[in-house]
Parts: structure tokens; sequence; C-alpha cells
């Protein structure tokens, strides 16, 4: 989507500039991606916001806005709204907050230091690595290794594709959910992804049917917000494992996922804390 847009001497205050992601960077989400924002724009318009939609890969108004909504994550685009934001611009998601969340091993190592629950020492049930340079955007960037040893071959296969930071977690057992959450607000889904059978790689097979163990949802919610404050993001997503017991600890967080489970609710609110922001 290129947006025909000309430079007017007089922006309006209420301009919003929305980034579409690009389908590099949406592995088996294109649609869904394109939905959300979509939907968020509508309810911009509805709040009384002018809004200009175009692609991260596009000629954009990137002088004109005060305000960005962006799903964007090329570097190009993140440098582009960096500098906006040092001219006062607002930009939702920060390009920050973009970056480390693409920066798989930077993000672990930031949300341990600031406590957030996360997988712990070996659990003698295999492995997950995933490339900790990057965004996932084929399935061979998030692996599963049934023991150390194919850990070390799978190793061995990434370093062959150029990859050198990649990020080593235990597999834990048990319930695998999926939470989208908007920083600020009392909006926070939390869904079994087993049972609608919605999968980007087809991971979450590996924790198979759920138990559904008890869990205490405003506590995983209270999380959640502080990991997505650590990491500097207001539109957020990830997934968690719910042991038997109920305690529970984070495996991903997501600079604004598709909401695909929740668009409706979620994107009204989306919209809102934008409008707040704004203010």
């Amino acid at each position: 989507m290129r947006a025909n847009y000309k430079q007017e001497s007089n922006v309006p205050e209420n301009l919003v500039t929305a980034i579409h992601r690009a389908a590099s960077y949406s592995p088996n989400s294109v649609d869904k991606d394109a939905a959300i924002l979509q939907s968020v724009c509508q309810s911009l318009r509805a709040l009384g916001c002018k809004v200009v939609e175009c692609g991260e890969d596009d000629l954009l108004p990137i002088d004109e806005s005060q305000t960005y909504v962006t799903m964007g994550r090329s570097s190009r685009m993140l440098r582009l709204l960096e500098n906006r934001e040092r001219q006062g611009a607002l930009v939702v998601n920060s390009p920050a907050g973009i970056r480390l969340c693409c920066h798989r091993s930077a993000l672990e190592m930031l949300l341990r230091r600031s406590g957030i629950p996360l997988p712990e020492a070996a659990s003698g049930l295999g492995y997950w690595l995933k490339r900790g340079d990057a965004p996932s955007q084929n399935p061979a960037d998030v692996v599963y290794a049934s023991n150390r040893q194919e850990l070390e071959g799978r190793k061995a296969d990434f370093l062959q594709r150029g990859i050198t930071d990649v990020v080593v977690s235990p597999h834990v057992e048990g319930d695998l959910v999926k939470f989208y959450g908007v920083e600020g607000t009392a909006f926070f889904h939390v869904c079994y992804p087993y049972d609608d059978g919605q999968s980007k790689f087809g991971d979450e097979v590996r924790n198979g049917r759920p138990h559904r163990y008890g869990f205490n949802r405003e506590t995983l919610h209270r999380v959640a917000e502080r990991a997505a404050q650590t990491a500097g993001v207001v539109v957020y997503g990830g997934d968690a494992i719910v042991r038997s017991d109920g305690s529970f600890c984070i495996i991903d967080l997501n600079d604004w996922p598709s909401f695909s489970r929740c668009r409706d609710e979620a994107a009204p609110v989306i919209a809102g804390r934008v409008i707040q922001l704004m203010k």
C-alpha cells in the first residue's frame, strides 16, 4: 500500500500515519497482521483522527505526522521513526521496544534481570533453539531438540545459515496459552491456541491438548504488563506455559501481534490508548 499524500504546510494535529508490516516479517500471518492495523485505523477515524495507511517499504509521509502507529520492523523504518521521536513525535510501538522484541537474546536477558518468570534449568524434556538476532521469519528460526546432542546439531545448522546469536530454552511441560494486551488498560485476552488450530509454524502441538490447569489470570496479566513495560511496548502479545501446579513462565513476548482471536475487542482499545498518549 503506497500512500498518495501531498505535503502541506499546515499538518493537522490529529493526523496519524499507520505503517503496515512487510510480508517478510509476517510469516503465515500477512492478512491477519493487515486486518488488525486496518481495524485500529477505523477506530482512530471514528475518534476523529485523519489516518494515512502505508507499508513499511513504501515512500512515506514520514516528516508530516506527529503520531505514528506502526507494525513495521525493518531497520530503515525504525531509523526513520527514531528520528521522528527525537523531533517530538509519538510512535506506538516505540522503535526501541520493537528492536528489543525482535532481538530475542537481548530481550530474554532484560526480562530475566527484571524478574519476569522465564524457563529455568534443563528439564530433561528437550530444548527450544531460536535465532536471537531477529524475529522468526520461517520454521527454521525456531526448532526443537530432544537432547543435548541434537541441540548441538541444530546449532550447527544455524551457524551454516550465518546465525551466531541464538537463545536456548528448556522445554517446559504444561498448557500453552497465548495472551494479548494493551499496556495501561484493562484489556487482556488469554486463550489456548490448540482450541482453534491457528498456528504460525505448528510448534504449539509439542505441548499437546491442554489440561486447562487452574492459574491466576490477574497474576498473568500483571506479569505480562510488567514484561511489556520492561520491553517498552504498548501493544503486545506473547506465550506462557502454565504448569500443573498453576505456576507459569513466559516463553515469548511480541511487539504488536495480529490479535486475530480478539481483533474486534482489541482494536478500539488500542486506538483509545493511542489517543490517550497523544493527549
